[in-house]
């Protein structure tokens, strides 16, 4: 750790925050670079604070939010303060996407105010795309979002100036292309279902089936190979026991907070996967 506490500022699907004085007993103590593929919120690369790491996230726009924290605080806290609490003013900011021109012509840090903006009033703070990819959440009629958490993005920024830290939004297999020896790689993909009503997948267009978690799978036994460190957390489903069966498999308890119905929230069973003993 480099420096002092740092929180997340979006609230994201699989966040790891209540999740965290579980993590830390199976986190290696000294590892050279840290890798995580599937960022999100973040709450374990902002909890470590490593010095180097990769970081990456398919969501174009959450990429873009976190280069914007790092480059440009200033200008993005300056711009949330312009934002209103509004549905008719969320839904046209919502629908910026759908015109590629209008969406084209913004600057990046416009872009990462739209994204946090609607992260903090949308319904649950639930991100979801539809299968072109526009964000479709509805308005979450909040009466007072914290659309400018000012402390947590100066506190980020500067964490992100002290480390050097690469990010990437591509294919979890090419973020981990570097990978090797003496490095750790922490793995928090789209879950596998543990039914087939919970099966949600529309916070990324193209989805993160079984023939994804195979792959996955299948780049754990190249990092293991190269002598890299990987946790990975997944559902307590047979399909992922099975398929990990061959590392290390701790069952944890964690509280699913985001669902688009209250009764899908609650305490899950989920699995810690490792190629190491600490």
């Amino acid at each position: 750790m480099i420096g002092g506490k740092v929180a997340p500022v979006v609230k994201w699907a699989g966040g790891k925050g209540q999740l965290l004085f579980k993590l830390e007993k199976y986190l290696p103590q000294h590892y050279c670079t840290y890798f995580e593929p599937f960022l999100g919120g973040g709450a374990v690369l902002f909890h470590l604070q490593p010095q180097r790491g990769v970081v990456n996230d398919l969501n174009h726009e959450l990429i873009n939010l976190y280069q914007v924290i790092r480059d440009s605080v200033d200008e993005l806290i300056e711009d949330l303060k312009k934002h209103k609490n509004q549905a008719d003013y969320f839904y046209q900011l919502r629908e910026l996407d759908r015109d590629p021109r209008a969406f084209s012509a913004l600057t990046p840090t416009k872009r990462a105010s739209r994204t946090l903006y609607l992260n903090k009033t949308c319904y649950n703070g639930l991100y979801r795309v539809n299968s072109k990819g526009f964000f479709n959440t509805p308005f979450g009629k909040y009466q007072n979002p914290n659309i400018v958490p000012e402390p947590r993005l100066r506190a980020m920024s500067e964490y992100f100036q002290r480390a050097e830290l690469t990010f990437l939004s591509c294919d979890f297999q090419q973020a981990l292309a570097t990978a090797g020896e003496g490095d750790f790689v922490y793995l928090d993909p789209p879950y596998d279902p543990v039914s087939t009503t919970s099966n949600f997948t529309s916070y990324g267009k193209d989805g993160f089936g079984r023939p994804q978690q195979q792959r996955l799978k299948e780049v754990c036994d190249l990092l293991a190979r190269r002598g890299a460190k990987f946790l990975l957390s997944n559902s307590a489903t047979d399909f992922i026991l099975d398929l990990y069966a061959d590392y290390r498999i701790e069952t944890v308890e964690a509280m699913r907070n985001i669902n688009s119905k209250g009764e899908g929230r609650g305490p899950v069973a989920e699995v810690l996967v490792r190629n190491y003993s600490n």
